[in-house]
C-alpha cells in the first residue's frame, strides 16, 4: 500500500523545475508533474540498468513495441500491431513533428480552447496557421464545465491541415464521449484533416471513469489518426522523456518516422527502461491506489472552493490532476497568477497561456499530498481575503 500522504523534500535535493523556479517560500502548483515517486517496478528497472553501469546507445525494442501494443489490447481491446509503435522523445516533439510533417503555411493547425499551453506553440515553431475553436463555458452554481462549439469547429475545420485534440484535457480534464469522438471525426474526414491526439493523460482516470481512444472508433478513422501517449503523466516520469506515437497506417507511419529520423529524436536508453516497466502491469496496483488518492484530492480541492470560496469558479475533472480555476468575479485587478504568487506566496500555471479565453483562470496541479494541496487552498483564500 502506497502512502500518498508522503512526499519527498524536492526544493533542496534536485533540480526540480517545479520547486526550484520561485523562491523558497512559494509553494508550487503549476507544471504539471506530481510530487510522487514513481512505482517501485519502474525504480528497480533503472537501478538494475545502472548497476549495469554500461550506458551505450539503445534503440527501441521489438519487445517494448508489443508491450505497448499489449496496453493498448489490455486497456481498451484496441488491436494495435507493434509495428504501429515509433518512439518518440514526448508528446510535444511527437505532435511537433506531425505538424511539420503533415501541415502547410495554408492548412495550418485546429486547437479547442483553452488547452495545454504548449499546443499554441506550434503555430510559431512549424510556421503555420492556428486555428481556434474555443469550447462554450457554461456555469453553474460555482461550477465551470465546458462543451464543443461544433459550428465554430465545423468551420474552423474546412481550414485545417490536421486537427490536435487533447483528450483528457488539459486544462479541463473532459473525458470525450464516444459520440463526441466520432462527430469530430467525421468533420475531420469530409475535410481531408489528419487528427493527431494526444492522450498523455489517458490512464490518469479519476471516479470509475472510462477513455475511448479516438483510433479505437473504426479502421477508417484509424488510418487517419496518429495517438500520442507516454508513460510520463500516469508513472511521474517526465524527465526521462519518452512517449510514443501509434500510427497504424503504412503510409502515415513513414512520413512521420522521415521527419522523426530527420529530427534525430533518438529517446534515452533509460526512458526506454522504464516506459518498459510502466507498461508491463506491474505497476497497476500503484496506479490504482494512485487514482484513488488523486479522486479524493479532486473532491477535496472542489469542495474547499464550494465552502470557502463562493466568488471562486472551478472545474470537477473526470480526468487528470490539474483544476482550472476561473476569478473573474473575485474582484482581482491582475492577473489572479501575479496576484497569488505576490499575495499568497503560491504559483499555478497562468491561465492566460492557453488562449486568450484562460484569462482571469489559473491552472492547479493537485498531483501532490493532500497537505500540501489544503496549504495551497489556504493560501488562496488568505489572499482573496486581502480584496
Amino acid at each position: 500500500m502506497t502512502n500518498f500522504d508522503l512526499v519527498p523534500n524536492r526544493r533542496n535535493s534536485s533540480n526540480s523545475l517545479k520547486w526550484t523556479k520561485y523562491p523558497n517560500d512559494v509553494l508550487p502548483m503549476w507544471v504539471a508533474d506530481m510530487d510522487f515517486p514513481a512505482p517501485k517496478p519502474i525504480l528497480n528497472a533503472l537501478h538494475k540498468a545502472v548497476d549495469h553501469g554500461v550506458m551505450g546507445y539503445e534503440m527501441p525494442s521489438k519487445a517494448l513495441k508489443e508491450t505497448v501494443a499489449a496496453r493498448m489490447d489490455s486497456l481498451y481491446g484496441w488491436k494495435v500491431k507493434p509495428e504501429a509503435v515509433v518512439a518518440v522523445t514526448g508528446i510535444v516533439s511527437g505532435f511537433s513533428v506531425a505538424a511539420r510533417a503533415f501541415c502547410t503555411p495554408k492548412k495550418g493547425v485546429l486547437l479547442q480552447t483553452p488547452v495545454y499551453n504548449e499546443f499554441h506553440e506550434v503555430k510559431i515553431n512549424v510556421g503555420i496557421p492556428q486555428l481556434d475553436a474555443p469550447f462554450i463555458k457554461h456555469i453553474n452554481g460555482n461550477i465551470l464545465s465546458y462543451e464543443i462549439d461544433w459550428d465554430i469547429f465545423e468551420k474552423q475545420a474546412r481550414k485545417a491541415g490536421m486537427f490536435l485534440l487533447c483528450n483528457p484535457h488539459n486544462p479541463l480534464g473532459i473525458i470525450f464521449s464516444r459520440k463526441e469522438l466520432l462527430k469530430m471525426a467525421e468533420l475531420c474526414l469530409r475535410n481531408n484533416v489528419l487528427m493527431v491526439s494526444d492522450e498523455i493523460h489517458s490512464e490518469l482516470l479519476l471516479d470509475d471513469n472510462k477513455f475511448i481512444p479516438m483510433a479505437k472508433l473504426s479502421p477508417e478513422i484509424a488510418k487517419h489518426t496518429i495517438t500520442l501517449i507516454a508513460p510520463s503523466k500516469t508513472f511521474n516520469v517526465p524527465g526521462l522523456f519518452c512517449g510514443f506515437a501509434i500510427i497504424p497506417d503504412r503510409e502515415l507511419r513513414e512520413r512521420y518516422e522521415k521527419e522523426v529520423g530527420r529530427s534525430r529524436m533518438h529517446v534515452a536508453s533509460l526512458g526506454l527502461i522504464a516506459a518498459q516497466a510502466a507498461f508491463s502491469g506491474k505497476c497497476d496496483g500503484w496506479l490504482k491506489e494512485l487514482r484513488c488518492y488523486l479522486t479524493g484530492n479532486r473532491d477535496f480541492l472542489v469542495n474547499y472552493v464550494t465552502e470557502y470560496m463562493p466568488d471562486v469558479r472551478t472545474t470537477i475533472p473526470d480526468a487528470t490532476y490539474l483544476g482550472w480555476l476561473d476569478f473573474t468575479q473575485t474582484g482581482i485587478k491582475d492577473s489572479p497568477f501575479e496576484f497569488f504568487l505576490k499575495k499568497g506566496k503560491v504559483a499555478f500555471s497562468d491561465g492566460k497561456i492557453f488562449g486568450k479565453d484562460g484569462e482571469g483562470h489559473i491552472r492547479l496541479n493537485f498531483g501532490t499530498s493532500r497537505k500540501l494541496l489544503e496549504q495551497g487552498l489556504e493560501r488562496i483564500r488568505k489572499a482573496l481575503h486581502s480584496i
